[in-house]
């Protein structure tokens, strides 16, 4: 467990036994912890084992928040309540209806992963509507010891939301801020189907800019700051990689070979800019077809 401030740490959840792909950020306080993305339930070993060590059972968490309901951000959840049916889980009133029932949610990402979904995410457990606090963005809730503010963010996802911990200065941004696996590394946005928004998006980073916090805190990976530099990159690779995507639906052929010209071109770019074990960890955090399906549905419904 890493610390990020006093009573605030992170977890390394080694996902795939790759490390820098998913954190959890852990919030403790005399009146117990709460856990901020949970990851999936295929990283609960690592979870429970650095919680262990930090001296917290899942008895003594509180909370759960949750800042978008993707697997690899919340897949764990319905399995920790489970375990602790005293739990509250903090999430976004577009999401919660799929913690209660996922059946739509389990259908969706099958449909991206396929025959790996056990292997990478493991059991997907439905949460009781009993255990949901349900936001909408303006709120401020107390978890782990402290007062977070609730900004509703998105454009990764329509159920996204950001919290900011404003003693410690750190805006725990899900995945709106991008994929920054490295310090002073690229950063990779993250656009998979079904309902990326550029507009939305943009509004979303203006958010989290008025908040003036000193760190951002990425799920993929960890602490960043400055954070206005960060954003303006991430905006800046948002508006390259999308018109990649739109370059690409002109070109002829089959969507299959559109999508492998614009994950050939991304890939190049990584390896330019780092190691190739760097590259490919890039790659496990936001996967490039993904990335081209999620851009091309956004900008395909653009045009009708």
């Amino acid at each position: 467990m890493i610390t990020l401030a006093s009573g605030l740490s992170y977890v390394d959840l080694n996902f795939l036994a790759v490390p820098r792909i998913i954190a959890t950020v852990v919030l403790h306080g005399p009146g117990g912890a709460a856990l901020i993305d949970p990851g999936p339930s295929s990283t609960l070993p690592t979870l429970g084992t650095e919680l262990d060590r930090a001296g917290i059972a899942v008895a003594d968490v509180r909370a759960i928040l949750l800042t978008h309901i993707h697997l690899d951000h919340a897949g764990a959840t319905g399995t920790l309540v489970r375990a602790n049916p005293a739990l509250r889980v903090y999430v976004h009133e577009k999401g919660a209806p799929h913690l209660v029932d996922p059946g739509k949610l389990i259908a969706s990402a099958t449909r991206l992963w396929g025959d790996d979904m056990d292997r990478l995410w493991g059991e997907f457990r439905p949460v009781p509507a009993g255990n949901l606090v349900v936001v909408a963005g303006g709120e401020r809730i107390p978890a782990g010891g402290r007062d977070l503010e609730v900004a509703y963010t998105p454009g990764h996802a329509s159920h996204h939301v950001s919290f900011f911990d404003a003693d410690s200065g750190i805006a725990f941004v899900g995945d709106t801020a991008g994929i920054r696996l490295l310090a002073g590394g690229c950063v990779m946005p993250p656009t998979p189907p079904p309902d990326v928004d550029l507009e939305a998006w943009r509004e979303s980073f203006a958010r989290i800019d008025r908040w003036r916090a000193g760190t951002i805190f990425a799920t993929h990976f960890g602490p960043h700051a400055p954070v206005a530099a960060h954003l303006t990159e991430m905006a800046d690779h948002l508006e390259l990689t999308s018109g990649l995507v739109k370059a690409s639906l002109a070109r002829p052929g089959s969507d299959e070979m559109r999508e492998a010209w614009f994950a050939d071109r991304i890939r190049l770019d990584l390896r330019r800019r780092m190691s190739e074990s760097d590259a490919q960890a890039y790659e496990v955090a936001g996967r490039l077809d993904l990335s081209w399906r999620g851009l091309a549905r956004y900008w395909r419904k653009k045009e009708l």
